[in-house]
């Protein structure tokens, strides 16, 4: 059993190293979340060799393989036309496309692994395999493991290269694979110019048309809704960061520093996860530190979970906004001596604190109310 899944984990693996999916996922964490990107690899490659476990060889019988390459090229490059697209303003339609990445890079994995050597990989190992479900978690697995190197890749340059040029990046990677699985499987018949020169002069024009459009943007200062929040949440941390070191005012009650143990030490290793892009471990553990006790500034304190909440008041990224609600947990513990575990709103939230503490809610609440959006970075 076990051997069936480390010898197709293997095979998917070796396969896929600089092959384009794994340059497909590159491209993906340039213009998404990594949680997101990794979430849509892993159901479109389900879903591809899914089919490909069940299925065997039956797929390409029922639906011609040169048929299939086609389909998947020209939604190639109808990705490459989508990431080019310039971001909407409206809240409204920001929402109704919350779970676009997701299905997007499934949709990309899915068509892309069609008839490639994966599947048929997937297809040939399972042809004999005792454990089918063994081939398809390790080929699934083995995707997974290549488009997170890639991912690790596209994030590196996403710090470097500008949004304008993520984008341009992006949408070459979809038009080279796109139009190349095009000129590979239509039939010479159709490839003459009086078919393909007006094919590529329209496709140019739309793609010309698009880049001028996100031009008009920068020069604007209009950012996407994801870098804008990305930028926002970095910003809050850092700030942060410097904010914690000023909190603690000496160890006269602890002697030696608590670390994690401490409202204040563990604040500063979930902002240093953030900022290095991982996943704080589910759950808070019970405080162990009498917090009233501690030398702590509460001034400084305050300030920390005003700013808080006034992030978590302006990302509307509920899913971005887990690590922040850590920080404003244990601000909460030194203030109030237990967190407020339910937030809906801010009003609600004071609501919450004044029945706890009328005197602190009230401190919150005219904070809150002059804080200015000094964590915004203008757009270059």
């Amino acid at each position: 059993m076990i051997q069936e899944l480390l010898k197709a984990f293997l095979l998917i693996f070796i396969a896929e190293m600089g092959d384009k999916t794994q340059i497909l996922a590159m491209a993906f964490a340039t213009q998404f979340p990594v949680r997101k990107v990794l979430l849509g690899i892993g159901l479109g490659v389900v879903l591809n060799h899914g089919l490909a476990v069940a299925l065997g060889s039956y797929l390409s019988r029922v639906v011609p393989l040169s048929t299939v390459q086609i389909i998947a090229g020209a939604a190639f490059v109808g990705f490459a036309l989508w990431t080019l697209k310039p971001e909407e303003a409206e809240e409204e339609k920001e929402q109704k496309r919350q779970l676009g990445p997701t299905t997007t890079v499934a949709l990309a994995f899915f068509l892309g692994e069609l008839g490639d050597k994966t599947q048929l990989t997937a297809i040939t190992l399972a042809a004999d395999a005792k454990y089918p479900l063994m081939v398809l978690a390790g080929t699934v697995s083995g995707m997974i493991a290549t488009g997170a190197l890639g991912i690790l890749i596209g994030k590196k340059l996403g710090d470097k290269i500008p949004e304008l040029g993520l984008k341009i990046l992006a949408a070459s990677i979809f038009l080279f694979f796109g139009l190349q699985k095009l000129f590979q499987t239509i039939p010479a018949q159709y490839l003459t110019v009086y078919t393909v020169l007006p094919c590529i002069s329209l496709l140019t024009l739309v793609v010309v048309w698009l880049v001028h459009s996100l031009l008009r943007q920068r020069r604007a200062g209009i950012q996407s809704e994801f870098i804008t929040t990305a930028k926002l949440l970095h910003d809050y941390y850092l700030h942060m960061k410097k904010d914690l070191d000023k909190i603690c005012l000496g160890l006269e009650y602890c002697c030696v520093c608590q670390g994690k143990h401490c409202a204040i030490g563990e604040s500063k290793e979930i902002v240093q996860a953030a900022l290095d892009d991982q996943a704080w471990p589910e759950g808070r553990p019970e405080p162990v530190i009498n917090h009233e006790e501690k030398p702590f500034s509460e001034e400084k304190v305050l300030d920390c979970l005003v700013d808080t909440l006034w992030l978590i008041n302006t990302v509307k990224d509920e899913e971005s906004l887990t690590n922040a609600h850590l920080i404003r947990n244990e601000m909460e513990a030194i203030l109030l001596g237990q967190p407020v575990s339910k937030f809906e709103n801010v009003e609600s939230y004071i609501k919450q604190v004044r029945e706890m503490d009328a005197g602190l809610a009230e401190k919150i609440d005219a904070l809150f109310r002059r804080r200015k959006p000094v964590l915004v970075t203008p757009a270059t």
